[in-house]
């Protein structure tokens, strides 16, 4: 797919939404299966670290950042048993508020929609059938799956091709800086979720404006800006 990205100057439109921390806020799930599976090696991870050195990373970058002293293998057995125990604890998780309200909102207006994360497709699979959206978000883009995940641009590239979207038409979902600088990369307007950082870790790494959740009014009319846009070479001079 990689080869086939190109600058859509036409087409539709898109929201392009972030999964953890940005549809389901799932931080603490994350932190506790990080907690547990590394702690057999002596290494702690609390709050503070998890948002400095895991947020937003991919298993790959944290795999090095911690798990250097273990083989490739090794370390991939230990992340994905992380994983393992992450999806274990689904149960309870529910939508970001007014998540399900917004992709109303996308219906009414022909909006395509796409998940664009840097964690496994098994937990994105996972985590969006016990949110009850998997029918609703059937494209999801994994960084993993791709030549370089976020924060380069190429794993939101990816999702504007897939929805036949204009990133001038279109607004990425994101709470972490690396995810933020992704989208932003691929010529995308953000909305920064508050989750776990504050609205000046957001705004800093480039989101247009920062929110609590889906409810906050600025989000649809960001959305109905965005659609207005018909000279996309315009707004990029």
């Amino acid at each position: 797919m990689a080869d086939r990205i190109h600058d859509v100057t036409g087409g539709g439109a898109a929201l392009l939404f972030d999964l953890d921390g940005t549809l389901v806020d799932s931080d603490a799930k994350h932190l506790a299966a990080f907690q547990q599976t590394f702690a057999p090696f002596g290494i702690a991870v609390d709050q503070e670290t998890y948002n400095a050195r895991i947020h937003g990373a991919s298993n790959e970058l944290i795999g090095k950042a911690f798990l250097s002293h273990l083989s490739p293998e090794r370390r991939r057995a230990t992340l994905e048993k992380k994983e393992e125990a992450y999806r274990a604890d689904l149960g309870d998780i529910e939508p970001t508020p007014g998540a399900v309200e917004l992709l109303d909102f996308a219906d009414r207006l022909g909006l395509q929609r796409a998940v664009v994360t840097n964690g496994p497709r098994a937990n994105a699979d996972a985590a969006l059938t016990a949110l009850g959206l998997a029918d609703r978000l059937s494209i999801v883009i994994v960084g993993g799956e791709l030549e370089r995940a976020k924060p380069d641009p190429l794993p939101y590239l990816c999702g504007l091709e897939l929805t036949g979207a204009a990133a001038c038409r279109s607004v990425a979902f994101e709470d972490s800086p690396t995810g933020v600088r992704s989208a932003v990369a691929a010529g995308l307007a953000v909305v920064g979720l508050t989750t776990s950082l504050d609205e000046a870790s957001l705004i800093k790494a480039g989101a247009t404006f920062a929110a609590a959740d889906f409810t906050d009014p600025r989000i649809r009319a960001l959305i109905e800006a965005r659609l207005e846009v018909n000279d996309c070479a315009a707004l990029r001079a």
